[in-house]
């Protein structure tokens, strides 16, 4: 089974990519939408973030400013929520991964916001980035809703740049020009990644990943 790891920095396009992806019947697996889950109501993660953060959960439910203003650029904050989250997030994605192998899946996406922060590249098989310039990503994320330029900055800033995530990527999708060229682009990737063999599944030691990875490189 073929992993492939689909990422972006905030206000690059990454939500139209997965649509796109699923509309090519692509199983996707939205790592935001687990985090939102393992939060939401009755979510497994809540009494940890209560424990650690009181006053975070109210009436069962989570207090999402409550906790932003908890860890709003305090890195050492986000650190202990993302300690919390994020074994939690990493259990659904293995799940996911497990039933899609069992049922002969050639092809999944894991949609990972964080895949190169977090190292995450290296257990995948290959990485797509979407990406667009610097300007619309300032303008799309400064109209969403309760936005500021502080917590963009912020949140840029705990990013990688995005012509890093560019320089790493097996291939990078374009979000700027509309819809047509951004399915075009991911259309030509799973043509391309059709023609590979996945090596990251079943799941084997960090050094044995890192050696296939490296033979991969050497390849292309």
């Amino acid at each position: 089974m073929m992993i492939v790891g689909l990422t972006g920095s905030i206000g690059m396009g990454k939500s139209t990519a997965t649509r796109l992806l699923r509309q090519m019947r692509i199983p996707v697996y939205d790592a935001d939408a687990a985090v939102h889950a393992v939060q939401g109501r009755g979510g497994e993660a809540l009494p940890a973030i209560e424990a650690a953060f009181p006053g975070s959960v109210r009436d069962g439910v989570l207090d999402r400013p409550a906790l932003g203003a908890k860890v709003f650029a305090d890195p050492a904050a986000l650190r202990r929520l993302e300690a919390i989250v994020h074994p939690l997030v990493q259990a659904r994605q293995r799940a996911f991964l497990k039933h899609h192998a069992a049922r002969g899946t050639p092809l999944v996406v894991l949609d990972i916001p964080l895949l190169f922060e977090g190292n995450g590249h290296h257990r995948v098989d290959a990485t797509l980035v979407v990406s667009a310039p610097a300007f619309l990503q300032r303008r799309r994320v400064l109209a969403r809703p309760s936005m500021t330029e502080a917590k963009f900055l912020d949140i840029v800033r705990r990013q990688v740049p995005d012509r890093t995530k560019r320089r790493l990527a097996d291939f990078v999708i374009p979000s700027n020009g509309g819809i047509a060229p951004t399915r075009r682009a991911l259309e030509a990737a799973l043509d391309a990644l059709s023609r590979r063999r996945g090596t990251t599944w079943p799941a084997k030691p960090w050094r044995e990943r890192w050696t296939a990875q490296l033979a991969r490189q050497r390849k292309r």
